[in-house]
């Protein structure tokens, strides 16, 4: 009995540390994400006089439906695009047969990752403009002429930025997925005659799903989240509502509708993650 009390003890006495120890992280999340969601729910769904009141949301969407369908679109174009990118050049990395291409492109294809959104933004403002270093390399090399020359400086822009910044990002995760799976499938498929796209397509994209999901939707709520690229590129109308959320806050003072405007991102994010969640839950049933 004695020993059994003492076996108790220590085990409780462990899982105390182990609260101890991650206590610090879930402070964090508490103050800095949990707490403002709160306030953030309780002034979107609360009227001036303190009773509860769907208004904030009416007025939302009258006055930014049109935004929140923009930046739903941009956001899944975008996501499409750096799901093809990411294949591509993850599965040339693992399926390619010249070792100085793949080499170099191992070297250049990370570099997005280390450069920040506004950063992005202020590249994207110079090399998509009119005038911009993109017309300017297709002028000189004949492709175009010079009054065919045009600014993508809207949503295509935004779509350039985001595809540029986070492809990346899900490249790195990809190819980490790829470099893991066993090299005699590959080594089989290439023996019977399939064409390396065959091989991508049908033996590696399958066996890697779940991590380019993974990344597809992490690019997604963090493409919902980013202010400076639509706001440098394309700020006019129809524009994501991040540049509507700071034009309520920093224009109007009006958290009510900026709050709400949060949430309705916030429910598009969470659709993106239940999306998610239901194919993990698929692939655990078999």
């Amino acid at each position: 009995m004695r020993g059994a009390r003492l076996a108790t003890a220590a085990r409780a006495h462990g899982s105390w540390r182990a609260y101890a120890l991650v206590a610090p992280a879930l402070a964090v999340i508490a103050a800095f994400f949990v707490l403002p969601l709160v306030l953030s729910a309780v002034l979107a769904f609360r009227s001036k006089g303190g009773e509860f009141t769907l208004e904030h949301f009416a007025k939302a969407w009258d006055l930014y439906r049109t935004d929140l369908l923009f930046t739903v679109g941009i956001v899944l174009l975008s996501t499409l695009l750096i799901g093809l990118v990411a294949v591509a050049i993850a599965g040339y990395l693992t399926l390619g047969e010249n070792p100085r291409a793949v080499a170099i492109l191992r070297w250049l294809y990370r570099w997005p990752l280390f450069i920040p959104f506004i950063v992005t933004g202020q590249i994207m403002r110079t090399f998509l403009a009119k005038n911009g270093m993109l017309n300017h390399a297709l002028i000189g090399s004949g492709l175009i002429e010079p009054l065919a020359a045009q600014s993508l400086l809207d949503w295509r822009g935004i779509v350039v930025a985001f595809v540029w910044k986070q492809a990346p990002f899900v490249t790195l995760l990809l190819a980490g997925a790829m470099a893991s799976l066993e090299p005699a499938q590959v080594e089989a498929a290439r023996n019977l005659g399939a064409p390396r796209w065959r091989v991508l397509l049908d033996v590696i994209l399958p066996q890697v799903r779940g991590t380019l999901l993974v990344g597809l939707v992490l690019s997604f709520v963090t493409m919902l989240s980013v202010l400076s690229v639509p706001m440098m590129i394309n700020p006019n109308s129809p524009t994501m509502i991040t540049v509507d959320v700071a034009y309520r806050i920093s224009t109007l003072s009006d958290y009510a509708v900026a709050n709400a405007l949060c949430l309705m991102s916030l429910a598009v994010a969470a659709a993106g993650a239940w999306f998610y969640l239901q194919h993990a839950k698929r692939q655990v049933a078999q």
